[in-house]
């Protein structure tokens, strides 16, 4: 297979791993044994907040007056495409039965968790879509008890719009805590809070560790990484959109990579000269969080088609795929491996981002070669039952019978013996394993 990049990457997405792990582990370990008190000093230290944790009724409603009533039409938009998509999502698992053997049946039933802990950044920009995405999904999911935690500002605490859509969304307590202290309190059930059966949403890497650490203790959408975006793209595609919409994802941060992959060398280069001009013209903050990510992370690759475009692109599992390229079914069909996809320059990543509809929790750093991103499907679990007449089920106790014996696991064999034994008492089976 023939590459050309015209761009490498000279880092990886990668953090101090070890020294995060350290940290976060000392700092959950501290609030499990010493409770409210121990979370508030936390939340001291790093958010410098001494409000209320959980926001009273009068605090939300205060917050909510803050918002102007034309960003409130703008999250009841989103906020009705979320719902719209996950109801619709939620209709494809259906309680289920089958008799698997004449008088044995066995069934499939679709339980949503009863509590869920949702995690809305604050930091560097405030995510109102993420307290859309994850408290509508949880809330169509039928979750019994949603929490919304988001990182308070100093004196300030919760900004005022995620405060308006966890709660309009259907979150049942808002928690104003951010970080690990935050996620710790949701695990644990402090303050007053049922123990959260599942932790979603995007955070920092201390955000994501303390997730990594609890997951078995407690259920997670996934183990996230810096956002990541690629953008696939012939010679019919338009440069200056191309370019834009890498630059739209690489001000998430500094280590956000963003990628071109095309057939068409002279589109790849009008785009490598445009993206710096765009980078410059962005406010002060987003511009070098984009300037770092473009010049450290960003690649750009030239393939001899668009079959092998397609395979380095299934190779990367981006987080995020756009395709800018003719015959967006032939796309639709090949790929294979990414979080969410974007099909053609009609659409674009901010829109999942903010208000079409589709979640905005995905697999990073490759994770899309194995899961896909948060939908109402993660707050449901899907357990198993069987019930039998007791003919229906002989054919099955003489068969686990000897597939126990066979096994070593006599144990087993003596509980389908008994069941033998007890419905038909005049009945004789062979049940060695080498029968």
């Amino acid at each position: 297979m023939s590459r050309i990049y015209l761009k490498k990457a000279q880092l990886t997405a990668k953090s101090n791993a070890s020294e995060v792990h350290e940290t976060v582990k000392n700092i959950l370990t501290d609030i499990e044994a010493g409770g409210d008190s121990k979370a508030k000093e936390y939340a001291s230290k790093f958010d410098k907040y001494q409000g209320n944790i959980i926001l009273t009724d009068e605090e939300i409603k205060a917050a909510s007056e803050l918002v102007p009533a034309k960003l409130k039409k703008d999250i009841q938009f989103a906020h009705d495409n979320v719902k719209r998509f996950a109801e619709k999502q939620k209709e494809t698992l259906k309680n289920t039965e089958i008799e698997i053997h004449p008088g044995f049946v066995t069934g499939q039933k679709i339980i949503p968790v009863d509590a869920a802990g949702c995690y809305v950044p604050g930091g560097r920009y405030s995510h109102i879509a993420s307290a859309i995405m994850t408290v509508t999904t949880a809330k169509v999911a039928g979750c019994k008890f949603i929490t919304a935690c988001s990182p308070p500002k100093p004196n300030v605490g919760v900004a005022p719009a995620i405060v308006y859509a966890a709660h309009v969304c259907g979150a049942d307590k808002i928690m104003a805590m951010g970080g690990v202290q935050g996620i710790a309190s949701m695990t644990y059930g402090l303050f007053g809070l049922p123990q959260a059966n599942i932790l979603v949403g995007p955070g920092n890497q201390f955000v994501a560790e303390a997730k990594r650490i609890l997951f078995g203790r407690v259920g997670i959408d996934m183990i996230a990484g810096p956002t990541d975006s690629l953008i696939l793209a012939d010679c019919n595609a338009d440069p200056f959109i191309v370019a834009t919409d890498l630059v739209s994802q690489a001000e998430h941060g500094y280590n956000s990579p963003v990628w071109l992959v095309t057939d068409n060398e002279a589109l790849a280069s009008k785009v490598m000269n445009l993206v710096p001009k765009l980078i410059d013209d962005l406010p002060e903050t987003n511009r070098d969080n984009a300037a770092a990510a473009w010049r450290d992370y960003a690649e750009v690759i030239v393939c001899e088609n668009r079959e092998e475009m397609a395979a380095c692109s299934d190779e990367y599992a981006p987080e995020h795929l756009t395709v800018q390229a003719d015959d967006l079914d032939w796309w639709l069909e090949r790929l294979t491996c990414y979080g969410s996809l974007f099909l053609g320059e009609e659409t674009t990543v901010s829109y999942g981002d903010k208000a079409a509809g589709t979640n905005h929790v995905l697999p990073t750093s490759r994770a899309a070669n194995y899961t896909g991103g948060l939908s109402v499907h993660k707050y449901m679990k899907i357990v198993t039952y069987q019930r039998a007449t007791r003919e229906g089920s002989k054919s099955i106790a003489e068969a686990t019978a000897r597939i126990s014996r066979l096994e070593g696991m006599e144990g087993h064999a003596r509980a389908a013996d008994v069941r033998l034994a007890k419905f038909f008492p005049n009945e004789e089976f062979d049940l060695t394993a080498n029968g």
